[in-house]
């Protein structure tokens, strides 16, 4: 049988796919723009029909309708991080956290829970019979070795990818075809305050650093200032569009990188067509599992590593809360704590977390003295190193909790710092 032969074969409808799914049944779904639309969509117009069922998934790019009230008690949407559909759907006690950090994400979910399906997307295949996984390996590879059955979307506008992408046709066992447009997140503008924070992280950055960037006004507002340095590298959890400009502006070269010289490194892709031209067949774009790209043992092996995460609160002993706001989940640990404590573990490294002083149009300070009865700890303030905001800089690690409040107090927003120090001698903390 040759390996077109094997394709028709096993060449299904997503409606036949989701048709497989039985009550309790767990389905891992790939995640961000490599989420399989057409198959998630097949399994929500079964919803009413299956009792139990599980469908974990990551940063879904869609609204589907498995997430909807009525869907209560059929289908659950176990979710390792919320975008703005999980948000909502939070309240209709159809999705649930998974909480996670990225490098383990996927090797614990296979050693502790069933997977009886995976859903992924993939590239045409090759003559050789092969798939490129595309826009991200973060779990996906994982999840094919555990489920007792792979279906994978295939895709002619996703981009080839080097790497640990390539999965063999006898590795699969569903192919249903949807040539779908892919999910694009254009670049946002940043904010003034934002550009000020930009600036503050590029005086950090030396030259012939390695770097880790999100996506986000203030990381792009970073990208932006990173503009007159020399020789940086990449190695991330996901690639931007903000790397594609530094790389077309001669700044990334990663020719000092001492992991994978000369290759920027990520786990997943997301942001716009540009970006997914520029992967394209690309070998200086080399993606690697998460469990290797966010091991913070591995990421501590790029001399000059330089992590910059963002967060949405900070307190003043230094704890970060960066996926709690205002009662309920609102994103994932993801990466934050893998990259931020791989940094601290690099020769020269640096963590930062960045964000603005202030929230909701200047009415709330998010350095605060004490978080809300709650909230989730993003990271420890055992293991914070550089907080900025774009009022300056907070060198944390090392320093005593008096040395911390009067460090961020510092770069809170002028109008709340006497509050601020009113609230540290009210508790106790200096």
């Amino acid at each position: 049988m040759t390996f077109q032969d094997e394709y028709k074969q096993k060449h299904i409808t997503a409606e036949e796919a989701a048709a497989k799914v039985e009550n309790y049944s767990t389905i891992v779904a790939a995640m961000a723009a490599s989420e399989p639309p057409a198959l998630l969509r097949a399994l929500a117009n079964r919803g009413p029909e299956l009792q139990g069922v599980r469908v974990c998934t990551c940063l879904l790019m869609r609204n589907y309708d498995f997430m909807e009230e009525d869907m209560a008690g059929h289908i659950l949407n176990e979710s390792w991080f919320f975008g703005p559909w999980e948000r909502k759907a939070f309240q209709n006690r159809t999705v649930t956290h998974l909480p996670n950090n990225l490098h383990e994400a996927g090797i614990k979910k296979a050693e502790k829970d069933s997977v009886d399906f995976f859903w992924g997307t993939a590239t045409p295949m090759n003559q050789e019979g092969y798939f490129s996984l595309s826009l991200g390996v973060t779990y996906e590879k994982t999840m094919i070795q555990k489920a007792s059955f792979t279906v994978l979307e295939i895709n002619e506008n996703l981009p080839w990818t080097h790497g640990d992408t390539r999965v063999h046709i006898s590795e699969v066992d569903g192919i249903v075809e949807n040539d779908e447009e892919l999910v694009e997140m254009p670049p946002a503008e940043p904010s003034a305050a934002e550009e000020r924070i930009g600036e503050h992280i590029a005086n950090l950055v030396q030259d012939g650093a390695t770097i880790q960037l999100g996506i986000g006004g203030i990381p792009n507002a970073i990208a932006q200032n990173l503009k007159d340095k020399k020789d940086l590298g990449v190695h991330t959890e996901m690639f931007t569009d903000g790397m594609v400009d530094l790389v077309e502006a001669g700044v990334i070269t990663g020719e000092q990188k001492t992991l994978w010289p000369g290759k920027m490194v990520g786990t997943f892709a997301l942001g716009t067509r540009r970006l997914y031209n520029f992967i394209h067949n690309n070998p200086s774009i080399e993606f690697q599992q998460g469990h290797v790209t966010n091991d913070p043992c591995v990421i501590g092996k790029n001399n000059g590593m330089v992590s910059i995460n963002t967060a949405l609160q900070v307190d003043l002993t230094g704890q970060v809360v960066s996926e709690w706001l205002e009662g309920q989940q609102f994103s994932g640990t993801g990466g934050q704590a893998d990259t931020h404590r791989g940094a601290q573990r690099a020769s020269g490294g640096l963590g930062i977390i960045a964000l603005r002083s202030t929230a909701k149009k200047g009415k709330i300070s998010t350095i605060t003295s004490q978080h809300p009865a709650g909230a989730q700890i993003t990271l420890g303030r055992q293991d914070v190193d550089v907080v900025v905001t774009e009022h300056g800089v907070a060198f944390l690690k090392g320093m005593s909790v008096r040395e911390r409040v009067k460090r961020l107090i510092a770069i809170a927003h002028p109008d709340f710092r006497e509050r601020l120090k009113w609230e540290a001698d009210k508790f106790l903390l200096w």
